[in-house]
Order: C-alpha cells, then structure tokens, then sequence
C-alpha cells in the first residue's frame, strides 16, 4: 500500500468509524435461540434437509485463517501450530469436516493475510491439501487498513510503508469478491456459506443437522452458539440491537444487563457465539459495494519516529480499524442461534496456558476421542 493509497483509505475508515467502546443509545433485546432439547427433538428432519442441499451442491466453507500463532509463542500461521503430536489445527478441522460428509468435496475458500499467504499456501501444499481437491481450495487474501496515531495521522511502519493491520473478520466477503470468487459461487449455485475461524479446534463445519435447521426454520443466516458460563465471561453473545440480528460483546451489555434472567433462572443474554455461521449467499451477494461502519479501536501499533527509530509500544498508541461479522447482520432479516455443547464443539485456542488455550483445547480433544 502506497502512502498515497494509504491516506485516501484512512480518509474513507475515518467517515465510517465509530469508536469500539462509545456510549451509544442502542435498543438491545434478547433473541430466542434454538436449544439443545428442541434442536434433538428435530435432528432426523435438519440432517435429511442439510444433506440433500449438500449433495446438491449448495453449501460452500470459508475459513478465517489470517492469524498468526504469536500468542502461542509460535512463529507461522496459526493454523499450522501443532495443535497435536504431528497434527496442525488445519488438519484437525479437516478431521472434523470428514466427520460430517465423508469423502464428499465442497468448495472450501480460505482468507490468508498479507502476513501468512505465503506460508499457508505452502503448508497446504506440503500436506497435499489434507486430501482434498486442490481445484476446490480458493485462497485469497483479507484486505488491510493504514493504522494512524491519536491525531490521525498515518503511521509508518518504515520510511516508505505505512503501518497497516488486517481490516477485521467482517470484511471476508469484501475480500473475497475482490478476488474474484463472486462468480465461484454464483457459477457453482451456492445458496450457503458456512463461515468460521481457525481458533476453534473442535468446530464441526459442513455440519448437516445445522444447515438443515436453517433450511427447515426458514432463517437467512445463523450461528452455532454455547450457554455462557457466567454473566461475566468474556465472549460475544446474541442479542436484537436496534430491530437487528447482532452480536454485542460483555462491556457493550453492561453488568446489569448482562446478569438479568428468565422466569427459568436462566441468563436472557445466554447465547456466546463460537464463529461458526452460516449465510444466505445471495444475501451476501446483494451487499456488494455497500458501505459497512467501521470501528476505530485503541491498539499497539509499531512504527518508526520522527528520527526514523523503530518503535515498539507497550502501550495503545493509535487507532486500528476493524469490520466486525457483526456488521453484516444487519443486512439479514432474521437470525439463529443454534445452541451445542460446549464439550462437544469448542475448544478456542487463544493463549498458550490458561483459559481458551492450547492446554485447554488439547484436554477437550483428548476427552473427545475417549
């Protein structure tokens, strides 16, 4: 990206910021989420469903790959960490999609970063694609967004480039229209799009049952969603926000009403999304050239000084701008959450130790296959 490329983008990010935290009169309500009880009683009539628009050809998988495994200690693409004894995270999400649909091939797109293309494409291609048609394997890499100080000026990482980061998973489908996959889907019939992250070591993606519940319900788009722990634990959740499907985070619901509950005792604002949903394509399709907002978010950002010193902050030191998933939700007309077991189907791999991390997730795998 050009310094001139680059100031015209922050002009653009800046019109359509808002910040991440800002005090917004928002209308925030509950949404009724599909659960566990009612979700078995229908099994039979969601797989059924799910399977016949497969093999039909209508259902196709994005990965949120962009990740680097900094956090892990580790230095490469984090779904290349060895999650396992000689097993990536990529491969064990390869496991869990044969789980599902066999030998069965779906188109399967997958969004890299500037940081990481390189290196995934070749992990791909070392594993001999873990089996998979490498003519249904369409890389492509998210768009990035120029980084500026609190004044608002850009950032320069060295004297000719400017800082820049990735511009939020919510910008995937941008990303994937510029590359070109638009005329995939529209040229294959996909009518869904199964979108999720690499973090999640135990997703069960190309999921039938979850597809079909989609189908049978008559929604445009879902989630696959685990009952929160407690008011306080630290994950989206699945609420209306002004007549709108969303995802608000815990800050943004406040204490209050974040520990309110039902007439059963149970937390109203249950539903902490895994990053596993599913699209209307055509939905997808309508949104694009429309503007999203953008959320202006405090971050770190490296860079050089005035005297041309390579800075390393320990502290936030500018604005980062994101495109949340929860963005796109506005541009879909109804939603569900569709509750699974959190033993069973997530196992986030966010830290090396402690909650969410690598020691954790292992213990869910093992506990799987016992």
């Amino acid at each position: 990206m050009t310094t001139q490329e680059a100031q015209a983008e922050l002009k653009e990010y800046l019109s359509l910021s808002q910040d991440s935290k800002e005090e917004m009169d928002d209308e925030i309500r509950p949404i009724k989420t599909l659960r566990i009880p009612e979700y078995n009683k229908n099994i039979d009539t969601y797989k059924k469903a799910g399977m016949e628009a497969i093999e039909k050809g209508e259902l196709a998988l994005l990965l949120l790959a962009g990740g680097m495994g900094t956090r892990l200690g580790f230095d490469g693409p984090k779904g290349t960490y060895p999650i396992e004894e000689n097993k990536s995270i990529f491969e064990c999400l390869f496991d869990n999609l044969r789980e599902d649909i066999g030998d069965r091939q779906i188109p399967f797109f997958v969004m890299t970063s500037d940081k990481n293309d390189e290196a995934t494409r070749s992990f791909f291609k070392e594993k001999n694609y873990f089996g998979y048609d490498p003519g249904l394997i369409y890389f492509f890499r998210q768009d990035m967004a120029p980084a500026c100080d609190f004044d608002e000026k850009l950032l320069f990482e060295s004297e000719d480039t400017p800082a820049t980061s990735p511009n939020g998973n919510g910008g995937f489908f941008t990303s994937l229209l510029k590359a070109g996959y638009g005329d995939v889907l529209k040229e294959k019939g996909i009518r869904w799009l199964n979108v999720f992250g690499v973090d999640n070591v135990l997703a069960r993606i190309a999921d039938p049952a979850f597809l079909g519940a989609v189908i049978t319900e008559h929604k445009s788009a879902a989630v696959k969603a685990v009952l929160k722990k407690n008011p306080s634990e630290n994950v989206g959740v699945v609420c209306e926000k002004n007549g709108h499907p969303s995802i608000i985070e815990y800050f943004e619901l406040g204490e209050k009403m974040a520990a309110q509950r039902d007439e059963n005792g149970e937390l109203l604002y249950c539903a902490g999304v895994t990053v596993n949903y599913l699209f209307n394509a055509s939905i997808l399709l309508s949104t694009a050239g429309r503007k999203m907002p953008v959320h202006k978010v405090k971050k770190k950002v490296p860079h050089i000084d005035e005297a041309g010193n390579f800075i390393k902050p320990e502290e936030p030191n500018g604005y980062k701008f994101e495109i949340l998933i929860t963005d796109i939700l506005e541009f879909f007309p109804d939603f569900l959450p569709v509750e699974v077991k959190r033993e069973e189907e997530f196992a986030p791999v966010k830290n090396l130790h402690g909650a969410d991390s690598v020691d954790t997730a292992r213990k869910l795998l093992e506990a799987r296959r016992a």
